[in-house]
């Protein structure tokens, strides 16, 4: 059974399973049609930090544009671009054991693709979850149903796996931003162009 979680929550994935290695992380949502009456893409990333909260440069930013890091830890599986259908909506794979010593801690975001053109936002989206899956067995470990009203924020910051004394753990975020992808490229320590 796994374990739902509520904001601010945090949970050890690798001492309640020692052999954990390799997670798949599924983000999921659903769309409010009548809202805008147009294509509705949401993006999920990941954000491999450091001790101080930043990445170390651009190829720890996994996206839609740059699918795999290169130590191959953290991949994403490929962009959907409507959202359509239950489950998970994009997923992003982790195996704990590539990542290098220095990455400390995963963020997982989404944002909207061109949210100010498309006059859209996260209170135009219901349903949103971030889930941790084991992917050795398919177990599902945890799950964190977003269930905020945001209102005018176009980036979320659904959670993230980090690192505390030799265990990797799940914190349960759920902070909105404004100014989509570059604000939340901007509180990790990622230049965009």
């Amino acid at each position: 059974m796994p374990i739902s979680l509520k904001k601010g929550q945090k949970v050890s994935l690798t001492k309640d399973a020692p052999g954990l290695t390799r997670v798949v992380v599924g983000l999921g949502w659903d769309v409010n049609r009548f809202d805008t009456g147009g294509d509705f893409d949401l993006d999920a990333a990941a954000f491999l930090l450091g001790d101080s909260g930043k990445t170390t440069g651009s190829g720890d930013f996994v996206f839609y544009g740059n699918l795999k890091h290169s130590s191959g830890g953290v991949e994403h599986i490929g962009d959907n671009l409507t959202g359509e259908g239950d489950g998970d909506d994009e997923q992003i794979k982790v195996d704990l054991t590539k990542l290098p010593d220095t990455i400390t801690h995963i963020a997982f975001t989404a944002t909207i693709y061109e949210a100010e053109t498309r006059r859209q936002n996260f209170g135009m989206v219901n349903n949103a979850f971030i889930r941790i899956v084991n992917e050795a067995s398919g177990e599902e470990l945890l799950r964190y149903d977003l269930g905020e009203d945001f209102s005018i924020e176009t980036a979320v910051v659904f959670g993230e796996l980090y690192k505390h004394n030799g265990e990797w753990k799940f914190n349960a975020i759920g902070s909105g931003y404004q100014g989509g992808l570059a604000a939340l490229c901007a509180n990790y320590g990622v230049d965009v162009e």
